[in-house]
């Protein structure tokens, strides 16, 4: 089997299964209880927060557990909005954000919120002189993604941290699922980034669990009131197993962290090269340096998407499409769409995205079930006449 869809989900890594399993079964009191077995959960949730946070090169109170990257930024984004509400209720994200971020902020709108998309250019990247325009002195947050999920689009972070520095009032989130452990940390995360998302499950931890980074004296609104778990930001009993779990997923991801981005990228290297010049193939995760290292989309003219996912899932490789096969609703993320690229190159994109323990054989192995496909196709469309 030959898996190249990790930007959906990744599997397990064996660790972090046998954390999870030892919690389970030895600290499996509640962490708020008073009695020793709590006070034993309680460490060991405080011991995991504090070594996320170093791992981040953030405080400790800075960390929140939470069900995942949806929920935090969810959170992040609808916190922001009501807590400052008072101050404003301009919202300020970009046309390509998850669907998690694009649907919040759309029913933030419906709910009488001011709502501002900033437009990409043809590689899906914001312009960061766009942001200065539209910040006005309603404005109360800006999200924008760090990585883009479709085709890796490494969003100007930096520029925009900049440009908040005179706006010292307006929350800046950064949906930064698919930049972690990406060997790119100092493209995506500054000082003037006031929240971050994360997912456990796209870096070998368990599913269902996730972190959100929230700066020191910034407020949010809690989205569900309860016992005041996760200093009241996020009550609920924490799931300790799977935070542990994903604390231990996060110590091995960052581990030799550049020597798995440069094998990461070099399976897209490979894979692009014998793409690139095909007649009919359309690259949009280029090789270039504000590009994560890990996505590669393109598309196969005269095939859709989900056709060529399930005519490779036949010979045991395993792809995905990217939203732009999805509705084009404006609450929709799609960033082919975001880019004008035409509906019939835009619906035929299919996205490959990879891991450390992805290897060049199986980039071979890739490449030798698509050029059968391809050679079978480009003929009967004519690609190249």
């Amino acid at each position: 089997m030959i898996y190249f869809d990790n930007s959906a989900t990744t599997k397990m890594a064996p660790e972090a299964l046998e954390t999870y399993s030892q919690v389970v079964t030895k600290i499996w009191g509640n962490p708020s209880s008073l009695h020793k077995l709590g006070d034993r959960a309680h460490g060991l949730l405080e011991a995991s927060r504090k070594q996320v946070a170093d791992l981040l090169g953030v405080n400790t109170d800075e960390i929140f557990f939470t069900s995942g990257g949806t929920e935090s930024n969810n959170t992040a984004i609808k916190g922001t909005a009501w807590a400052k509400r008072e101050f404003g209720k301009h919202i300020i994200t970009s046309s390509v954000e998850h669907a998690s971020v694009a649907n919040t902020f759309t029913e933030l709108e419906n709910l009488g919120f001011r709502v501002t998309r900033l437009p990409v250019d043809k590689e899906g990247r914001v312009n960061p002189e766009d942001l200065k325009a539209a910040l006005d002195k309603d404005t109360t947050l800006v999200s924008i993604m760090g990585v883009n999920n479709e085709i890796g689009t490494i969003q100007p972070i930096k520029e925009i941290s900049e440009i908040l520095e005179d706006y010292p009032n307006v929350h800046f989130h950064v949906d930064n699922v698919q930049a972690l452990g990406k060997g790119i940390w100092d493209q995506v995360f500054t000082p003037r980034v006031d929240m971050m998302s994360f997912s456990s499950h796209k870096f070998h931890g368990p599913r269902g669990i996730g972190i959100l980074y929230k700066r020191r004296g910034r407020m949010l609104m809690p989205l569900c009131e309860g016992g005041g778990q996760e200093r009241g930001l996020r009550s609920g009993t924490e799931n300790l197993a799977a935070i542990a779990a994903m604390a231990k997923a996060t110590r091995l991801l960052l581990t030799d962290e550049k020597e798995k981005a440069d094998r990461e990228y070099a399976i897209k290297e490979k894979i692009s090269k014998y793409l690139a010049g095909k007649p009919g193939i359309h690259i949009f995760s280029p090789l270039k340096a504000d590009f994560a290292p890990h996505i590669l989309c393109f598309a196969l003219e005269g095939i859709r998407g989900e056709t060529l996912v399930h005519t490779l899932e036949d010979q045991d490789i395993y792809i995905s499409t990217t939203s732009a096969c999805a509705s084009k609703k404006a609450d929709e993320a799609s960033t082919l769409v975001a880019m004008k690229t035409p509906d019939a190159i835009a619906t035929s994109a299919v996205r490959l995205s990879f891991d450390e323990s992805n290897t060049l054989e199986e980039a071979d192995e890739f490449i030798a079930a698509f050029d059968k496909i391809y050679q079978h196709f480009a003929k009967i469309n004519h690609l190249g006449e």
